[in-house]
């Protein structure tokens, strides 16, 4: 069995004029990180190994996730990969992840999340928010080989807001 755990990054700024890479986050995306990462820790689900995007925004959304789940930086990569938007560039690297892993947790960009989970997931979401995070399942035991997998959970931060 392999579960693939993708987490949007937090809402992120554009007040500042830097490169995309180097947007940082909002207050807002700060506090939705923790918000769905302390929710996630109820969930008992520890990552084997764990990818961001290089972005500004996903590494720092990663971080959030890293410290409030007390995982270890040793299970932690960039990976250019990541900072994809259609989702091609991420379903890609999704393939040739290590089969001695069986939870994988990776950070990165919509429209190519969105696009993922509708993908091989079983469950049609119009969109991933910021910070958004969806869990799959799936009934296989190499990554090349994951085509459909199961939606079992989805964690959004306006599922916390009154």
């Amino acid at each position: 069995m392999k579960t693939l755990i993708l987490v949007r990054h937090a809402k992120s700024s554009w007040e500042y004029p830097v490169d995309d890479k180097d947007r940082p986050l909002k207050q807002r995306g700060i506090n939705d990180a923790h918000i769905v990462s302390n929710a996630f820790k109820h969930e008992d689900v520890k990552p084997d190994f764990i990818y961001s995007s290089p972005a500004n925004r996903a590494l720092h959304t990663s971080m959030i996730f890293i410290r409030n789940l007390d995982l270890s930086m040793d299970y932690f990569r960039v990976s250019n990969s990541l900072y994809d938007f259609s989702g091609s560039s991420v379903y890609e690297f999704i393939s040739k992840l290590d089969d001695s892993f069986n939870i994988v947790m990776i950070f990165g960009h919509n429209n190519a999340l969105t696009n993922i989970v509708n993908t091989i997931g079983n469950s049609y979401i119009d969109n991933v928010p910021t910070s958004g995070l969806v869990q799959i399942n799936f009934n296989d035991n190499n990554w090349n080989s994951i085509k459909k997998g199961v939606t079992v959970k989805t964690i959004f931060p306006k599922q916390f807001k009154i």
